[in-house]
């Protein structure tokens, strides 16, 4: 029952028409499903079907069956979590790069894919400040950026024989962050054998920065007890909050004591193509590894995120495995990318990279993000205008944390649970879409300003549906 080239050419022009429709409409769409859990489970047949379908049954089922059941990540009235953005370059790179199959792991699997990567990296490395002698390579997500960071610390630290003879004499290392960092340290940490008992989570100043002497303290008094200090992760921007910690007094600690220093701005790290906010990552030549994630805030489809390291040798060192089918006569003369992280197979993520950089350009993709934060300062200033909302931490890039906090109310509890009430009100409309997080006990609502097509219009909208569903609950 294979599809010919005529019939799938009919079949693709109905899903790009589907396709540019869905862009076009994609805002009367309820942003959060709307569906009950298992609706969309229980529509779906026990068993792979005995006999196979046309096309046109399966298309109409995906409209009928799973549309109901899709979260619109895409929608300008997203504005939860952190954006995972797509734009039509990206889209359109997708679909060759699905067409093509390419499996990427190593030079001879598909040079295109290996040297391409290699010069989208080099654009972003150059285009965001990241120092010339670094070198960076394209990862799944951050999370698995973080745990190969590391794995090559817990490496370097070890001269590679963890690897070879396991944890013998290896187990008492430590591993730095802040109690603002992201979840998944601690899963890196558990995946790499370190523990998360091993984790220590660094208390924070009033905005939500790492303190350095508190790092340092603990260094210190880690050492005095016997354990190793390994690994230190700085945030240019909290999950949370986006908090941006004090890299260069952070990495003089780190330089000082030989600690592995890895800085994750996954989310934050595209305003770093803005010049202005390049100070950010002052300190970061003292640094040992950087992630930021292009398919965030960077109108690249998920998933895409770009790793740097300042020595190469010790991350293919650290992965490296060459067994005889995997060998080939250009080894040791290309970059040989399945040594570079944790899976062997790849796809080919610099080809959306390339279309999208090109299509925008730096410029345009400057005054999209400068946009973006200038949306999020209209916001914060409302805030502070009104007499019934407040900031919880002052707005950080574009991201703007607030709670309702009507007068004649201060017990943080009730505060709370008139929060939490009020985000499934406005979740439950479907109009806009935001999430929560708790800052030093406070329930704050997040509203993340990134898509890709948001503009005023919707963030007005926004906040009027905000402050009329607050009024409802008092």
């Amino acid at each position: 029952m294979d599809i010919k080239s005529k019939e799938f050419r009919k079949q693709a022009h109905q899903f790009v028409d589907w396709m540019a429709d869905y862009m076009d409409n994609v805002e009367d769409y309820p942003v959060k499903s709307q569906v009950l859990p298992k609706e969309i489970y229980n529509q779906i047949e026990d068993n792979i079907p005995s006999q196979g379908e046309d096309i046109e049954t399966i298309f109409d089922d995906f409209k009928k069956i799973i549309m109901p059941g899709i979260t619109h990540w895409q929608s300008p009235n997203f504005f939860a979590y952190f954006p995972a953005n797509t734009s039509p370059p990206s889209i359109l790179a997708e679909m060759l790069t699905a067409t093509l199959g390419v499996q990427g792991m190593k030079w001879d699997t598909s040079p295109a894919s290996t040297e391409l990567e290699e010069r989208m990296t080099e654009w972003f490395k150059n285009a965001l400040g990241i120092p010339k002698n670094w070198t960076g390579v394209i990862q799944d997500s951050a999370s698995s950026a973080t745990l190969a960071s590391i794995l090559t610390a817990r490496e370097q630290k070890s001269h590679y024989k963890i690897n070879q003879e396991g944890f013998k004499g290896f187990t008492n290392f430590r591993v730095y962050c802040s109690e603002e960092t992201h979840s998944s340290i601690e899963k890196g940490t558990k995946i790499a054998g370190i523990g998360k008992e091993n984790v220590i989570k660094i208390k924070t100043d009033n905005v939500l920065r790492m303190r350095p002497d508190l790092l340092l303290q603990s260094i210190k008094q880690d050492i005095e007890n016997g354990y190793q200090p390994l690994c230190i992760i700085a945030a240019i921007g909290t999950t949370g909050t986006t908090a941006i910690d004090p890299l260069n007094e952070i990495a003089e600690i780190a330089e000082k004591f030989n600690i592995w220093l890895h800085v994750d701005a996954a989310y934050a790290g595209s305003v770093l193509l803005l010049p202005e906010y390049q100070n950010l990552i002052k300190g970061i030549e003292k640094a040992d590894s950087f992630v930021f994630n292009p398919h965030k805030w960077l109108f690249t489809n998920f998933d895409c995120s770009i790793y740097f390291v300042k020595d190469k040798n010790a991350l293919v060192n650290t992965f490296e495995v060459l067994p005889e089918y995997l060998k080939t006569n250009t080894d040791g003369m290309v970059s040989n990318h399945c040594d570079w992280g944790i899976p062997l197979g790849r796809r080919f993520r610099s080809l959306k990279l390339w279309f999208v950089m090109r299509y925008y350009g730096l410029e345009e993709l400057q005054n999209k993000l400068r946009y973006h934060i200038e949306l999020a300062k209209w916001l914060e200033n409302e805030i502070v205008k009104s007499t019934n909302f407040k900031l919880v931490v002052p707005r950080n890039i574009n991201l703007v944390c607030f709670h309702f906090k009507p007068q004649g109310f201060s017990d943080i509890e009730e505060l709370n649970k008139i929060n939490e009430v009020l985000l499934q009100k406005l979740n439950d409309t479907g109009k806009i879409y935001l999430t929560h997080t708790k800052v030093k006990g406070t329930y704050t609502l997040r509203m993340s300003i990134g898509q890709t097509n948001v503009n005023q219009n919707h963030i007005k909208e926004a906040w009027k549906l905000i402050t009329n569903k607050a009024m409802e609950i008092i």
